[in-house]
């Protein structure tokens, strides 16, 4: 049976003032030295087909379970604080898995998670959802050949760009606040759409293209380090895709 899960967000600390970017600036207010993991989910029955999911709730295959717990062993060495993850049945179990590795290799710690959020849900690939883009185009060559110019602003009922930086504002607003909470290692299990977004907004990049190649349960790391005397806040991506020792990703996914 196929399922799809509505993503319903919410404003984060609405008193912070509005910034366009999860730069530097947006992070300003960070006392410590913070890290950020964002995680793509182990392969999926879906990408085994090589369809479109979007918002299709289809679970891990053998081989996906296999990649998170590959990744698992990674991240127990990065000690996370806190994980968060996608509520989709995909990402989910992928932290579900690497959370069993980070509970195994330190018994006793105070690592939180995994905590299911909305926010880090795929992008609504509107009536693509469920297809191969062969019969993508066969259905809907119209909205195939503007998908071609345009991405997902080309085919209507997709969730726009505009929709998506606004959300992974929203999303980055939730990490800050846990960072402020004192969570210096965070890590989040989502979806290949999603994190390219992720991504662009710490650029203030508005558009769909160049894309950024996000593998299953490729690893991009994002590091914050405040300068201290007024020098603000550090923000380097370290890591863009590495593969865990032990991954092996044969099959190109989609979206």
């Amino acid at each position: 049976m196929r399922h799809l899960i509505v993503c319903r967000v919410r404003i984060i600390d609405p008193e912070t003032p509005a910034c366009d970017r999860a730069d530097g600036r947006f992070f300003s207010d960070l006392a410590q030295d913070t890290r950020f993991v964002l995680v793509r989910h182990g392969q999926s029955e879906g990408n085994a087909r090589q369809i479109v999911q979007g918002r299709l709730d289809l679970p891990l295959d053998a081989e996906g379970r296999a990649q998170a717990a590959a990744l698992g062993k990674w991240v127990a060495g990065f000690e996370p604080d806190l994980m968060l993850c996608s509520p989709l049945a995909r990402a989910a179990e992928t932290a579900d898995i690497v959370a069993a590795a980070c509970r195994d290799t330190r018994p006793g710690s105070t690592f939180v998670g995994p905590r299911r959020e909305a926010l880090f849900s795929e992008l609504d690939v509107g009536p693509f959802t469920g297809l191969g883009m062969d019969e993508a185009e066969r259905r809907y060559p119209e909205a195939f050949a503007a998908f071609n110019l345009r991405s997902w602003d080309g085919v209507p009922g997709a969730e726009t760009s505009a929709a998506l930086y606004a959300r992974a504002l929203e999303a980055w607003a939730l990490l800050r606040g846990e960072a402020r909470k004192g969570a210096r290692r965070v890590v989040v299990v989502s979806h290949g759409g999603f994190i390219q977004w992720l991504i662009k907004t710490t650029m203030g990049v508005r558009e769909w293209m160049p894309l950024v190649k996000t593998s299953n349960c490729g690893v991009s790391e994002f590091a914050l380090s405040p300068q201290g005397g007024g020098g603000g806040v550090l923000a380097v991506w370290e890591r863009i895709d590495f593969l865990p020792p032990g991954l092996r990703v044969e099959v190109r996914p989609l979206f």
